[in-house]
């Protein structure tokens, strides 16, 4: 009959004890909660036909540099159904977006200089490495919620109107 070890089976205990912690506490990005940003809505953006009232407006916060259109809206965990980002660059260019350490689904809205909407990307997938094109040059960049977009039957050739 096989002699038992008392010392031995401790020692097991202990290492499983330690290997089940270590790998418990490497979250994924998906899982990691990180600390969530609030924003600041500083300004609206409005979004219509030309020439006519809004069908809709929202409260945004404002990302006009480069620090801030980076950032974007990383770990924010919670945004408003009446709010979401205002991206201002310095001139119409193609532009690329991606999902990266955003934790919630977006729509997101090109529009070029002249404030026409050339692009929507709808409920773009959180936590994404991919690249969302604007395929055309654009100057604003809006996200909102997903599903937003749809809700308010916003389409391409609209505007964004901004408030002054």
């Amino acid at each position: 009959m096989p002699h038992f070890n008392k010392s031995l089976f401790l020692y097991l205990i202990a290492v499983l004890f330690f290997a089940v912690s270590c790998a418990q506490s490497e979250e994924s990005p998906q899982t990691r909660q990180s600390e969530t940003r609030v924003l600041d809505f500083v300004t609206t953006v409005s979004f219509g036909e030309e020439g006519a009232e809004p069908v809709s407006t929202i409260r945004a916060a404002l990302a006009n540099d480069d620090a801030s259109r980076s950032e974007g809206l990383m770990d924010v965990h919670n945004l408003p159904s009446d709010a979401g980002m205002l991206f201002i660059f310095d001139g119409d260019e193609p532009r690329s977006f991606w999902m990266a350490n955003t934790p919630i689904s977006l729509d997101i809205i090109f529009a070029n200089s002249d404030f026409e909407i050339v692009r929507i990307h709808r409920n773009t997938p959180p936590y994404s490495h991919e690249s969302i094109q604007s395929e055309m040059p654009a100057k604003y960049v809006v996200e909102v919620n997903a599903g937003y977009t749809m809700q308010h039957d916003i389409r391409e050739g609209m505007f964004i109107i901004l408030e002054d």
